[in-house]
């Protein structure tokens, strides 16, 4: 099963993109997930959306060949980071590559909430007209205080955690092969 990530955070030593990292190894013998770099994405302008950069294209192309779409997102203001939405702005136009794709959203923070605030946006934004994705029912990933639950390599130890996400991942691969029957 192929699944891209889409990190809401360029920070060096981001815990987003720990955890995005740690999943695309703990889960690669049931699925094959390709962190893509969003970061690298131009801001959308509607004059190039015809004729986009080559690294819009690129992407754009393997949202589209992917079984699904892993946001793992930060919490900026309350709201996703911009150029999270940027990437889903390019995204909603022309070849909407979005629309019925199965998603799951996943984010963490040192802060108590981990993500609630990004997450419930995020949500939004991906059932609006133009992006339309299907986003995993009933499966809310918050990791909260995740400074206390990686070890100084990265890796999620923390227990409870752990087994969350390998449930929440199960429900989510089991619900793409659901939908793409």
């Amino acid at each position: 099963m192929k699944i891209v990530a889409l990190v809401g955070s360029n920070r060096k030593e981001s815990f987003n993109k720990k955890l995005a990292v740690y999943m695309q190894n703990r889960y690669q013998t049931t699925a094959d997930i390709e962190i893509l770099p969003i970061e690298k994405l131009p801001m959308y302008n509607q004059d190039d959306e015809l004729t986009p950069p080559e690294i819009v294209t690129e992407i754009k192309k393997k949202v589209a060949e992917s079984d699904g779409v892993l946001f793992v997102t930060p919490e900026y203001n309350h709201s996703i980071p911009a150029f999270l939405k940027n990437a889903i702005d390019w995204f909603s136009r022309v070849d909407k590559v979005m629309v019925n794709k199965p998603v799951m959203i996943v984010g963490s923070s040192p802060g108590a909430l981990g993500t609630v605030r990004a997450q419930m946006h995020l949500r939004q934004i991906l059932n609006s007209p133009g992006i339309s994705a299907l986003t995993l029912p009933g499966n809310e990933v918050f990791i909260g205080s995740v400074h206390e639950k990686l070890d100084e390599s990265g890796k999620l130890v923390h227990e409870p955690t752990v087994q969350f996400i390998d449930t929440v991942m199960d429900n989510y691969i089991n619900w793409i092969k659901k939908q793409s029957r």
